[in-house]
């Protein structure tokens, strides 16, 4: 039996082009036959190595004024609400750990998208204990639960795990991409990319 082809989806909830990569990638990724594992992490730390202490669309101004134009035209298109937030980026610690306990029980694609869509679409800060709470309470979950184990020690130490393992694989930014195979893809653009790369293999 030929073994399903699989890519890992590494995004980060500060991350502009991974909103509209995670609204699309379920979709594309089921009409190829492609199995998806969805690995949120942090991309602080990886700024960190780089000597950066902040989002390089924040050290670069000409650069970050057009990537919120191009989001907004990326996001128009596949018709997703998009508002730029009052503040950029956010921190993304909570719903981050939060997206762990979703993914293992099956609703984590779920909250993934309405975490984005409550920073990029309603200008809502991810970061606040209550906006994350108010999607897991609309997606009829336990939110005091959820959270509560979000912020267990076992689940911050898992995080931190995941980010490591982004690093080792050569990640710098997100969304990334990374085969079965090993092969690395970073960004919305090469979305289709990675999932044809995983299905030739």
């Amino acid at each position: 039996m030929t073994q399903q082809p699989l890519v890992d989806f590494w995004f980060e909830f500060a991350s502009t082009y991974s909103y509209p990569a995670a609204a699309r990638i379920g979709r594309l990724a089921q009409a190829r036959g492609v199995a998806l594992r969805w690995r949120p992490f942090l991309l602080g730390p990886v700024f960190k190595q780089n000597g950066w202490t902040t989002s390089p669309f924040n050290l670069y101004p000409v650069k970050g004024r057009y990537m919120w134009r191009d989001l907004e035209r990326i996001c128009g298109a596949l018709d997703l609400p998009f508002a730029e937030p009052p503040q950029f980026p956010q921190n993304t610690i909570l719903p981050a750990r939060v997206a762990l306990i979703a993914f293992d029980e099956g609703w984590g694609e779920t909250f993934t998208n309405a975490i984005y869509r409550a920073q990029f679409g309603d200008k809502k800060n991810i970061g606040d204990q209550e906006t994350v709470a108010s999607v897991i309470r609309a997606l009829g979950r336990d939110a005091d639960d959820v959270m509560g184990r979000a912020q267990a020690d076992d689940n911050k130490l898992r995080l931190r795990q995941q980010t490591d393992e982004a690093i080792a694989h050569g990640i710098f930014g997100a969304p990334s991409f990374v085969t079965a195979d090993g092969e690395l893809f970073w960004g919305n653009d090469r979305l289709d990319d990675a999932l044809d790369w995983a299905r030739a293999r």
